[in-house]
């Protein structure tokens, strides 16, 4: 009832307000209430035109400023800086065509302001200038269209016989991850989601010789430097796999395997050392010790300090716990890779113990 009492008070005083202004205006004879603009009215209109362009550009640098802490780092994977580049070329270009249009629209907006005693002057048509505008746009995005059209290229080159590339697969489900690294045959096993049982929860086919020694893991490790080759599979709805600091990502579809390949080239210890990291990192801890001590106060426990890693994440929402959907990914030298990989049981001696039992 209080709620209700206080909404009717202020649409009471709006309303009184609104009458007031009605009198207000009524009051003042010597008012032009003309619909026509006079001069006095261009010359606000243009001087609020040039007040609007400043004021954005003000804004944008204050964002470009202040936001910079929410940019990823350099990027930890070998095709991220073509990706990158591509990205700040493009960047650049649309903010130099935003600044020089907005201040003209703008200036000209101040400049041929309406005045009693002008009149407009009208073309029809301007075939050099409608050739000036037209031509300089398709030159531009021709070329940044041939060049993001190589650089894809070159990001999505999967060649499995180039050089010695480690074989991985993401498995995707509602709501986590697995991964499967093939064996010493560096050859994955055939497996399909009709195959699911037991402990067979990626669905491997047990009559493929070649599955027998793959290892399946709830974390990603990956050896720094050397190619990874994804193959990626779906057990229920569409999923992707997304690698942000790798800048990857690709659609996980039910019913089909779908790739992609990069390079780490930054291991997770050396990104968490970095001058970027750091400082990120004591940012949110402070905010996570602000918000603990309220926790703490109202009787709940207080968050666990943060400690950066790499994650892979589901960019597709995919169900009520999407934001759950993550798997740790740990970037380490090829020594240390490999002593993780000798401690992973293979599927062969999963089944051996699941028979024995």
């Amino acid at each position: 009832m209080t709620v209700f009492l206080t909404i009717v008070v202020i649409a009471l005083f709006g309303i009184t307000l609104w009458q007031m202004s009605k009198i207000l205006k009524l009051s003042q004879t010597k008012t032009d209430n003309s619909q026509v603009a006079n001069d006095k009215d261009n010359n606000l209109q243009g001087k609020l035109m040039l007040g609007f362009v400043i004021f954005l550009y003000l804004l944008m640098l204050y964002c470009f400023t202040q936001y910079r802490s929410y940019f990823l780092p350099e990027s930890a994977s070998e095709h991220g800086i073509d990706y990158d580049r591509l990205m700040l070329i493009s960047m650049v270009l649309i903010m130099i065509v935003q600044i020089l249009t907005q201040g003209l629209l703008h200036f000209f907006s101040y400049k041929y302001r309406g005045k009693k005693e002008n009149k407009a002057l009208f073309f029809a048509d301007n075939d050099k200038l409608e050739f000036i505008w037209t031509i300089i746009p398709v030159i531009v995005l021709a070329g940044l269209i041939i060049y993001g059209l190589f650089t894809w290229t070159d990001i999505m080159n999967i060649d499995e016989e180039d050089g010695d590339p480690l074989i991985v697969e993401l498995y995707a489900y509602q709501f986590d991850w697995r991964a499967r690294y093939s064996g010493e045959d560096n050859e994955l096993g055939n497996a399909n989601v009709r195959f699911i049982e037991g402990i067979n929860t990626l669905g491997l086919d047990v009559s493929d010789s070649y599955g027998k020694d793959d290892k399946i893991t709830n974390e990603l490790h990956l050896p720094v430097n050397r190619k990874v080759i994804f193959k990626m599979r779906s057990q229920d709805v569409l999923h992707s796999a997304y690698m942000p600091f790798f800048r990857a990502q690709m659609n996980v579809v039910p019913g089909m395997i779908t790739e992609f390949a990069y390079t780490p080239t930054i291991t997770s210890e050396k990104m968490r050392g970095s001058e970027f990291m750091v400082e990120k990192v004591a940012t949110i801890n402070k905010i996570r010790k602000e918000k603990s001590k309220k926790l703490v106060a109202a009787g709940d426990e207080a968050l666990d300090e943060y400690a950066f890693e790499y994650y892979l994440l589901c960019n597709k929402i995919c169900g009520v716990s999407h934001y759950n959907m993550q798997m740790k990914i740990i970037v380490e030298s090829e020594e240390d890779y490999e002593a993780w990989l000798k401690t992973q049981p293979t599927f062969g001696e999963q089944l051996s113990a699941q028979a024995s039992n």
